[in-house]
């Protein structure tokens, strides 16, 4: 897959895929399968409070989104090169750089060269760094429990991303969702 494929929505043109997300006659599709456009809007809702429990605890140290997919992934693959991250996350060197600066700065992140290339920087997880990590990790693997534990669940794509969502929440989304496909009213 293309990286251009990966920025606008991960389905490459012409896959396989791709007419199945853009199918939107419910009354052709089985009961299970909804609209794509009612599945992008649950789990931007989903999205929105899977990352939001992770972001209450960052915002406490001064710390982002970005830094959260930074400590993620180093604190998953210690050693990891600056070159491998910048693949991985898909951000300008500019991006990693501030991120990693506050994240080495304040000690949550250590660099060291590489053994046999000294231009090479291995990244790894400071005692502090990782503690963090698994914090954030904890507060998503719980929603994601919570929400796999739903009764309803593994009904369907929409059951399971409808309990991501926070309880509180749910009536609402509802309404806004059937207000769209009532055309607006």
């Amino acid at each position: 897959m293309t990286s251009s494929a990966h920025r606008d929505g991960g389905v490459a043109a012409g896959s396989a895929s791709a007419p199945a997300l853009r199918r939107t006659d419910a009354a052709a599709a089985p009961a299970h399968v909804l609209r794509s456009d009612d599945l992008i809007e649950l789990l931007f809702f989903a999205y929105r409070d899977f990352v939001g429990d992770p972001d209450r605890i960052l915002a406490a140290y001064g710390f982002g989104r970005a830094h959260h997919r930074v400590l993620h992934f180093v604190d998953r693959y210690p050693g990891l090169t600056i070159a491998e991250l910048l693949d991985i996350l898909r951000i300008t060197k500019q991006s990693l750089n501030r991120v990693l600066k506050d994240l080495i700065g304040q000690g949550y992140v250590a660099q060291k060269t590489g053994p046999s290339d000294r231009r090479q920087r291995l990244l790894y997880c400071t005692p502090s760094g990782a503690e963090l990590a698994a914090d954030l990790t904890r507060v998503q693997a719980r929603r994601l429990a919570r929400a796999l534990a739903a009764p309803d669940a593994l009904g369907s794509p929409e059951d399971f991303l409808m309990a991501m969502i926070e309880p509180d929440d749910r009536a609402a989304v509802r309404r806004l969702m059937a207000r769209r496909g009532a055309g607006g009213a």
